[in-house]
């Protein structure tokens, strides 16, 4: 055997969590993106899956200061991409009528058929996910990753708080 081959390890590597859930949302991810491109949603920017998604959730009128905060991009960036989603026909922007001051963000039908798509990308992957560990591990799995989720938002909280 040639010594300079590099040996692979005879036990399975331990990732660490940030590296699972990087991998496990590029599973949601790239899933989604292919299935989008097949049924003519092949124009979605970056981070567009989040904002469709998410605004599909019940998430509709949402601010745009607060579309800024949640995808932690420049305000810059994140109007660019408003910007980009409007002009494909994913979008609506208008001013809000509370606050002139305000504009307001909503899907149009071609943004929800978009997201029905992603919905259904995310539904076949979960039942997926649940025949092959059981339902109890699945809610396990999304109660833990909540939790990590509130740790996050505390830590956001503290550094704000910060002088």
């Amino acid at each position: 055997m040639n010594d300079s081959v590099t040996q692979l390890p005879t036990e399975p590597v331990e990732l660490v969590l940030p590296a699972l859930l990087r991998h496990a949302r590029a599973t949601y991810g790239l899933a989604m993106r292919r299935a989008l491109a097949e049924a003519g949603y092949d124009d979605l920017p970056r981070n567009a899956l989040y904002i469709i998604g998410g605004m599909a959730l019940g998430v509709e009128g949402l601010p745009l200061g607060v579309l800024v905060r949640d995808l932690r991009v420049s305000k810059q960036a994140a109007g660019q991409l408003v910007d980009t989603l409007v002009l494909r026909g994913y979008l609506e922007r208008t001013v809000d009528t509370a606050d002139r001051r305000k504009l307001t963000v909503t899907l149009t039908e071609r943004g929800r058929a978009a997201a029905a798509v992603q919905a259904g990308v995310r539904e076949k992957i979960d039942a997926e996910l649940i025949a092959r560990v059981g339902l109890e591990d699945f809610n396990r799995t999304r109660r833990t990753l909540g939790v990590l989720i509130d740790i996050g938002c505390a830590v956001r909280a503290e550094a704000d708080d910060e002088p």
